[in-house]
């Protein structure tokens, strides 16, 4: 029996474009996301680097681009949080431990908390016993290293914990430790849907 459940962030509570961010770079001049640039992000995310060597180290690509211009796109990949899923996950708060584990990096984080604010993005903090930012603990999915973290930290029974990701390899990972998954398919499934799938 499920008693625990550990939510990813983004496409599952908060909609993003993923191919916002990525068209903002290219029309400030990037000719195409590379190696360097992954790095980097991987970097950025997992709190190595500070943002200002972030941002210095995407303008390297595009020198043309203000630092404005390079936050701007790269904000935008976040778009709405729906308060339906807001309230739906105040309604499993009652019955379920809940942890939030998600790959992101302080600019996105900051953005999310401004531009819903506080009485909002404190109300959905509080629905967590614990939240986990990648660029807080240091580590990212899918290393098995970030939910080994987590299971041990809380004393979770892995066979009585449901992860929910909308990255099969994020859900692949989870899987292999013991975990019951949901790799929840973006605009064909929501959060809210979670009963139907009959998995708690």
């Amino acid at each position: 029996m499920i008693n625990t459940i550990i939510f990813d962030f983004g496409d599952i509570f908060i909609n993003l474009d993923k191919n916002a961010t990525m068209n903002g770079l290219k029309k400030l001049g990037l000719s195409e996301w590379n190696d360097d640039l992954d790095q980097l992000n991987h970097q950025f995310e997992m709190g190595k680097i500070s943002r200002e060597k972030f941002l210095f180290g995407i303008q390297k690509h595009i020198p043309n681009a203000s630092i404005k211009e390079i936050l701007a796109a790269w904000n935008a990949i976040l778009l709405d949080f729906p308060l339906y899923r807001l309230e739906f996950l105040q309604m499993l708060s009652k019955k379920y431990r809940l942890f939030l584990l998600s790959n992101t990096d302080s600019i996105h984080i900051e953005t999310f908390e401004q531009k819903t604010g506080v009485s909002f993005y404190s109300d959905f903090y509080q629905c967590f016993e614990k939240v986990y930012f990648s660029f807080e603990v240091g580590l990212r999915k899918p290393s098995p290293e970030i939910f080994n973290y987590i299971l041990n930290n809380h004393e979770l029974s892995p066979k009585r914990t449901l992860f929910i990701d909308d990255k099969k390899e994020n859900t692949d990972a989870a899987h292999k430790l013991g975990l019951e998954v949901w790799h929840l398919k973006v605009g064909k499934e929501d959060i809210v849907d979670l009963f139907d799938k009959k998995i708690i």
